[in-house]
């Protein structure tokens, strides 16, 4: 068993399972989801999204709803290292730690040479893309005990896939977004099999403005 944070996968989505129409319209959490998953950010060491969420929705990733005087690790998987060197969740408001991969070029070289004068800290872990395991081992050395998952879909199929998410946090919106290219929660290649697929135990629910949310421990 690996050292790790203890991984909350947060995530607002409509009844359908959609986290934005097939035009990447996100409105989905109502004012009360919002300050409620901000005081789960105030009380985690890390807040992890893919690259995909941030070219999408350009995210501050810090606490901002609800006085805090602490903003967890900004965390950004990002094997391909995509990120835009004027993307706000590189600004001086938290740390943020990149995670890419081993492999190298010229143009990668620079680029990490620029995150780093900037302040930004770039962690290497795997080849082709991130090895998430590691990555959870490294962050958890770091001193980083808790993180909230935000991830679109990719970055959470692979953190389901590996294990590695101990408990999930669902706000569903009244709402059908529908369309087969709509993103989900969990996307990726998706399990074979029911026997192999991610087993949840229901925790605790409740109402919340419009819309109602979830609890689950993950089971090992």
């Amino acid at each position: 068993m690996i050292k790790k944070p203890y991984v909350i996968s947060n995530v607002g989505m409509s009844l359908d399972g959609k986290l934005a129409t097939v035009n990447n319209d996100s409105r989905i959490s109502c004012e009360e989801d919002l300050i409620r998953v901000h005081k789960i950010r105030s009380n985690v060491d890390g807040i992890m999204v893919g690259i995909g969420t941030v070219l999408k929705d350009d995210p501050r990733l810090t606490v901002h709803k609800i006085k805090s005087d602490k903003n967890p690790v900004r965390i950004v998987v990002d094997s391909k290292l995509r990120i835009p060197l004027n993307a706000r969740v590189l600004n001086k408001e938290a740390k943020t730690i990149i995670a890419t991969t081993e492999d190298s070029d010229e143009e990668k070289e620079k680029k990490i040479k620029i995150l780093e004068d900037m302040g930004v800290e770039v962690v290497r872990c795997g080849r082709g893309k991130v090895d998430l395991k590691k990555l959870m081992e490294i962050l958890y050395e770091k001193g980083i005990k808790s993180i909230l998952l935000e991830g679109g879909g990719t970055l959470n199929w692979g953190m389901f896939k590996e294990g590695l998410v101990d408990e999930v946090s669902v706000y569903i919106a009244p709402k059908i977004f529908g369309g087969k290219d709509a993103p989900t929660y969990v996307d990726g290649e998706g399990f074979k099999t029911v026997d192999e697929c991610v087993k949840l135990e229901l925790k605790n629910f409740y109402k919340l403005g419009e819309g109602i949310v979830l609890e689950f421990k993950v089971k090992k």
